[in-house]
């Protein structure tokens, strides 16, 4: 059996957001936790690790959120930014539809039952 190559990447901040996103998600994604916050060392790694990847970021619309997303847009330019309504706050907050729908905008195939 193949070992299928994941070409698209997600960067969530927390353990709750990565597994709502994996319950959302139909196609095959590795999807990144920060916990929060990520060093220069950490990120040189990760810049270096998804080199050719379709690279999405969605972080929560929170202060440490923007600051994360604004670093990521600092050293990681060629990533996507996707963005959850202000209103949830927190991705891990978020209706799955909403997330679906936010998901599905970026081309990333999403279960049905969320749409």
């Amino acid at each position: 059996m193949a070992t299928v190559q994941v070409e698209k990447v997600i960067i969530v901040e927390g353990r709750s957001d990565k597994k709502k996103l994996e319950s959302i998600i139909k196609e095959p994604v590795e999807i990144i936790c920060t916990n929060g916050t990520i060093s220069y060392a950490k990120l040189d790694e990760l810049i270096d690790e998804l080199y050719n990847k379709e690279v999405f970021i969605l972080v929560d619309s929170d202060e440490a959120g923007e600051k994360l997303r604004k670093q990521f847009m600092r050293e990681f330019p060629e990533a996507e930014h996707l963005y959850i309504d202000r209103m949830y706050r927190e991705v891990a907050a978020a209706p799955k539809q909403h997330i679906a729908a936010v998901l599905l905008s970026a081309n990333i195939d999403v279960h049905t039952e969320y749409l």
